[in-house]
């Protein structure tokens, strides 16, 4: 196959070039020399800003009377006690401390079971929360009904 020497006559010219006139270049331009740029800043943090002081990294500061910050996924013993008492035959303490599959479970057997049994099941599924509402509301730290799912301890 052979080059044609002059380009062919409905092609436009370079840009930059009269039409008539040959390009000195082609149709790229030439590759950079080694070198020709200015040298590149260092890596490592950008300029503009001073980094973070040390400490506290931002956010709001712990409650008055805590020596430690606040964590925001702690759950309230109190409130997993009066769900367990109001709310237990239907297993929303359950779901509220993350022990889904119990508190499903309560669910099911406490609505399925208490349609099928005329409300004794049901009977039997509220009184089991309501007992554990109590046991979560006079739990001591360390025993079982002290921590949620997670492991974390239930806040008084």
């Amino acid at each position: 196959m052979s080059e044609p020497t002059e380009p062919r006559p409905d092609t436009p010219p370079p840009y930059g070039t009269q039409p008539g006139e040959p390009s000195p270049q082609g149709p790229y331009p030439p590759p950079p020399v080694h070198g020709a740029y200015p040298p590149q800043a260092p890596y490592g943090q950008p300029g503009g800003y001073p980094p973070p002081p040390y400490g506290q990294p931002g956010g709001y500061p712990p409650p008055y009377g805590s020596p430690y910050p606040h964590d925001p996924a702690e759950k309230s013993k109190i409130a997993a006690g009066l769900l367990g008492i109001f709310l237990g035959g239907f297993g929303i303490h359950r779901f509220y401390l993350g022990y889904t599959g119990i508190g499903l479970t309560m669910l099911l057997v406490g609505i399925i079971g208490g349609v099928l049994t005329f409300g004794i099941l049901w009977g039997a599924v509220w009184l089991w929360g309501f007992i554990e509402g109590i046991l979560y509301l006079v739990a001591s730290p360390g025993t079982s009904y002290s921590h949620d799912s997670t492991g974390r301890p239930l806040r008084s």
